[in-house]
């Protein structure tokens, strides 16, 4: 079947390129970054049944009983689905033990760490390099033994190509028509793209029928530009994690490979989905704790942002300030900040989203308005502008229906939090309490009682965001951006002195925008 996919590519002047995520295994060795049983077995299933990677690796042999049950978990999915080929697990050359690890967990497809520099061999192990092929041999005569596919990480290749060649042509010689793939690893993240280029050239020249991997880390910052080179040499695979986690400075982040190669190597072809490369980042940044930064490409909340007026001008005189990375491709929408570099084009972009319509001279007021507070270092949202119309314009596109008449929260050490909400809603006074697992839980939940007795239903809360001054003391103002979900995702936001009071100003200017009909 393989086979003829391969020869339905070559008619069409395609070469199919692998990714492997190895999100769940290297991406783990991020500082402080560790997956429930649960999260492993949801990202695993994203990874091959929606995002379409070709293989992952989902942990490491003999780490943690946690380790065992994840991998268990997800090779029984996998067997159901028949992906067993497809999920494969981190051993070591240590005799019988990794094997036995794979087996237990009914894996079966070992990637086998060994030393791909000379350095590594004699320094670390304190062993010959003949004495480490021999260990090799054996994991791999045992591992054969069991029914077990096994893949070889070259770890350290790049010094070893570089410093000990010859060592590195021997373990290939040795171990070829022995495992299914040659995993070259540049685990120091030493290479730049001229020296990635020349040396997998000199694999693939030397060996034109082994599959070679690419397994490259981002400590100059060149991981993608080593990959995008290593594809250019013939590489047959690339190592990938999502929103590129890893040890140090991380590994080739996912969606960057893929919008990389789909773009600029388009003699390839890539089974990934890239309308689920941000579902994707979004899972992991909320499984990983770790924050993907704004202006990370393709998954960045900003990187479809337009800030400049005249950029928001120019898209809408033939979208001349876009390029191939279109929002669309990756399930996104484009955006126009509101700041102080915002023009006209820009707020009429945004008013737009909200279905607002003005005449000329009152968006020229607007615009003043956005500006002066982007003068002042404000934050503004796309929510924000029904308020600033209403404030500017003196007129009742909004109307503050929802209030607080006053709210009292509790929060004592060794007891679950407390609040009790008083909403002032069309006149009507409504009070409920309710206990939480922190002080806005709290309030929420009492939120949500008043809501069940008007039978209306509330947006669902999909980010929390809170900024405190760089260099701020302890009576700073605190700005909280909310993220909501109802048909569509949307933000507000509050500033207060206190975190759960601004978090609670930004949830009634939700409230009041949702009766107003902004987000039906």
């Amino acid at each position: 079947m393989m086979e003829n996919m391969e020869m339905k590519l070559k008619n069409k002047g395609l070469k199919k390129i692998e990714i492997m995520d190895t999100t769940l295994r290297d991406g783990e060795q991020t500082p402080g970054v560790s997956f429930t049983v649960d999260e492993k077995f949801t990202v695993a299933k994203m990874l091959l049944e929606e995002v379409k990677v070709d293989r992952i690796e989902v942990g490491s042999a003999c780490v943690s009983k946690g380790e065992m049950d994840a991998v268990k978990k997800i090779v029984n999915w996998g067997k159901t689905r028949n992906y067993l080929e497809k999920i494969e697990v981190l051993g070591f050359v240590d005799g019988m033990r990794s094997v036995d690890w794979l087996v237990g967990t009914g894996a079966k497809v070992l990637n086998l760490l060994c030393k791909g520099s000379a350095r590594h061999v004699e320094n670390q192990l304190k062993k010959s390099c003949e004495e480490h092929l021999a260990d090799i041999n054996f994991v791999l005569a045992y591992a054969q033994k069991n029914d077990l596919k096994v893949n070889v990480y070259l770890e350290d290749w790049s010094n070893g190509i570089v410093s000990s060649p010859d060592y590195v042509f021997e373990l290939i010689e040795s171990l070829k028509g022995k495992v299914e793939r040659f995993m070259l690893a540049d685990t120091l993240g030493i290479l730049n793209p001229e020296q990635a280029y020349r040396y997998f050239k000199v694999m693939l020249a030397k060996y034109p029928d082994g599959h070679f991997d690419f397994h490259g880390h981002n400590d100059y910052d060149l991981v993608i530009a080593n990959v995008y080179m290593a594809a250019k040499a013939g590489i047959k695979g690339v190592h990938t994690t999502v929103n590129g986690l890893g040890e140090r400075a991380g590994n080739a982040p996912f969606s960057s490979v893929i919008g990389v190669l789909k773009d600029h190597h388009q003699e390839l072809f890539l089974a990934v989905d890239e309308t689920k490369l941000n579902k994707i980042s979004r899972i992991v940044e909320a499984f990983s704790g770790v924050r993907v930064p704004a202006n990370k490409p393709i998954v960045g909340e900003h990187v479809f942002t337009q800030t400049c007026g005249i950029h928001a001008d120019g898209d809408s005189k033939g979208d001349l300030y876009h390029n191939a990375l279109l929002p669309e491709r990756f399930g996104r929408l484009r955006k126009y900040a509101l700041g102080k570099t915002s023009g006209k084009a820009s707020i009429v972009k945004n008013l737009a989203e909200l279905g607002i319509e003005l005449e000329q001279e009152a968006i020229e007021k607007i615009t003043e308005k956005v500006v002066e507070l982007g003068d002042k270092k404000d934050h503004i949202t796309t929510e924000d502008l029904p308020y600033i119309i209403s404030d500017v314009l003196g007129s009742k596109l909004i109307s503050e229906n929802i209030k607080i008449k006053n709210y009292y929260i509790c929060h004592a050490k060794e007891l679950s939090p407390v609040a009790t909400l008083c909403l002032d809603i069309h006149g009507d006074i409504f009070e409920e309490t309710a206990i939480g697992a922190g002080q806005y839980d709290a309030f929420m939940k009492a939120l949500q009682k008043i809501y069940q007795r008007l039978n209306k239903s509330l947006p669902a809360l999909v980010d929390y965001v809170v900024t405190i001054p760089p260099g701020g003391d302890t009576s700073a103002l605190v700005e909280t951006v909310i993220t909501w979900k109802s048909h569509k995702e949307f933000k507000t936001r509050g500033l207060d002195s206190d975190q759960t009071g601004a978090a609670i100003k930004a949830t009634v200017k939700m409230l009041n925008l949702m009766e107003n009909g902004f987000r039906e």
